[in-house]
């Protein structure tokens, strides 16, 4: 069997589906690929669920930039569809006075990324506000939320849908090729479909690179390494100390830290670490809770042994492994590879879940920009 259509989406994870929304409202009749049976099974349903305010980014990338754009219009979408979020707030703590220049620094950060509202407040005043907090200072970004993931997700099938596009599950694309003015992919259902498709967008999440390196003529210089960065997260099995999300300093590798976030009922979990791993594997390593602890304590003493327990992992696309740079999203368009109407989006980590209704919609622009020419 063989399908004609404008645009394929490959992945129906929470940035796939946000691109796809964004090209079906500009008008065009869009497929979303998926391999799995439903919408955001992987890095889209693995991690902590939190609405960034753009403290940590490079200035001038393209994470600081859709960080900030993705906030704002999450945030009216999310007011415009009933979708529940809140904006709970967070401290990024100094647990010593050696800490200090390093939360100022990242106070500095934030301001040259336009994130104009932190402050940095002292010991007491943060114990005022979280008794059970223990640090030397912290620097509170009051906007800084938490979302419902998977109503978002749903919300963006909907608008899909009724824009005349479609999901099609069970479908992993094994391979393609490219044509004058087509790419061919191939398809793994039980068909063995074909699709005929002027624009493609890779957003495969984990699998984007392996996506690329499957269809035949792309350059493979042009495909980047992918590292996955495995982070476990355990839940808290009384009630949650704090009314906020905690955060230490980010640490080595650009990892924001063993955090506290809470969910939309209320519900405290502990993650991400780090482990760098060459395979897929979402079962939580328990030999990591002994390191949880020893990092929870540092602001939050009173934790208890025995009040943690394994809840899930998750495992982020990064363009470098340990000890690389900082890792900004890449999204490759037909002129940065000259081959065929191919956007590839690699190393789509967080904040990618903040940031992707305005990721959604550069594509949509990007795409719209081309044809134009």
């Amino acid at each position: 069997m063989t399908i004609n259509v404008d645009c394929v989406v490959i992945g129906a994870g929470v940035v796939g589906l946000a691109i796809a929304r964004s090209i079906s409202l500009s008008g065009k009749e869009v497929y979303v690929l998926e391999s799995a049976d439903r919408i955001g099974t992987q890095t889209s349903s693995h991690n902590s669920e939190v609405m960034h305010a753009g403290l940590y980014y490079k200035t001038g990338s393209l994470k600081a930039k859709f960080c900030l754009e993705g906030y704002k219009k999450l945030q009216k979408y999310c007011s415009a569809r009933g979708i529940n979020f809140n904006k709970i707030g967070k401290f990024v703590v100094a647990t010593d006075e050696d800490q200090q220049k390093k939360l100022e620094l990242l106070q500095a950060n934030a301001c040259a990324n336009n994130v104009t509202d932190t402050k940095i407040v002292d010991e007491k005043f943060a114990k005022s506000i979280e008794p059970e907090l223990a640090c030397y200072s912290a620097l509170s970004s009051p906007n800084t939320g938490i979302i419902d993931s998977h109503a978002l997700m749903l919300s963006f099938h909907g608008d899909i849908q009724d824009a005349g596009s479609k999901i099609v599950f069970h479908s992993p694309v094994v391979g393609g090729s490219l044509s004058s003015d087509r790419v061919v992919l191939h398809l793994g259902d039980k068909e063995k479909s074909q699709v005929k498709v002027r624009w493609v967008i890779n957003a495969a999440g984990l699998w984007a690179q392996k996506v690329a390196e499957s269809i035949e003529g792309f350059p493979v210089s042009k495909i980047p390494r992918t590292y996955f960065a495995k982070g476990n997260y355990f839940a808290l099995k009384y009630a949650s100390p704090f009314k906020r999300l905690i955060y230490p300093l980010p640490g080595r590798d650009h990892n924001v830290g063993i955090h506290i976030t809470l969910d939309m009922d209320g519900r405290a979990r502990f993650g991400p670490d780090i482990q760098w791993v060459d395979q897929i594997d979402y079962s939580v390593d328990l030999a990591s809770e002994k390191f949880f602890y020893q990092s929870i304590r540092q602001y939050y003493p009173a934790l208890k042994e025995d009040s943690l327990q394994p809840d899930y992992a998750g495992i982020r696309p990064r363009l470098s492994g340990p000890g690389g740079g900082f890792n900004d999203f890449l999204i490759q368009t037909p002129s940065d590879h000259g081959s065929g109407n191919i956007i590839n989006l690699f190393g789509i980590e967080s904040p990618g879940l903040t940031s992707c209704i305005a990721i959604g919609d550069y594509v949509a622009s990007k795409i719209n920009a081309l044809e134009s020419i």
